[in-house]
């Protein structure tokens, strides 16, 4: 009985980790996709750059919650001479203790379709 007194906190502190990295590997995932289809949205011929935040937020608000997300930016720039539509999504992680970052920042990026 005393050994397992010794062994359970710490078997217990290796399960709640393994659940904490698993957790944000499946927001940073979430994450990445929806600036991806989002940076696509906006790269349609045709669309303006709401149109990109509104599908990032779409997405996010039915996948992990939009209480999560802190902020999205939706904006062009010249990469290696072609037009690319990028847009970054800020979010905080849910932390199930204390330790490990509290934010999260991922950027996808489109080529701009022209008419």
């Amino acid at each position: 009985m005393v050994e397992f007194a010794l062994v359970m906190p710490l078997l217990l502190a290796v399960a709640l980790g393994v659940l904490q990295v698993a957790l944000v590997l499946h927001i940073r995932a979430t994450l990445t996709g929806a600036a991806a289809e989002g940076a696509r949205a906006a790269a349609l011929a045709g669309a303006d750059p709401m149109a990109g935040e509104r599908r990032v937020r779409d997405l996010l608000a039915s996948t992990i919650g939009s209480e999560l997300v802190q902020g999205v930016t939706v904006w062009r720039e010249r990469r290696d001479g072609s037009l690319v539509v990028a847009v970054g999504i800020d979010a905080t992680l849910p932390l199930l203790g204390l330790l490990g970052p509290t934010g999260l920042h991922v950027d996808g990026h489109a080529l701009q379709e022209s008419a």
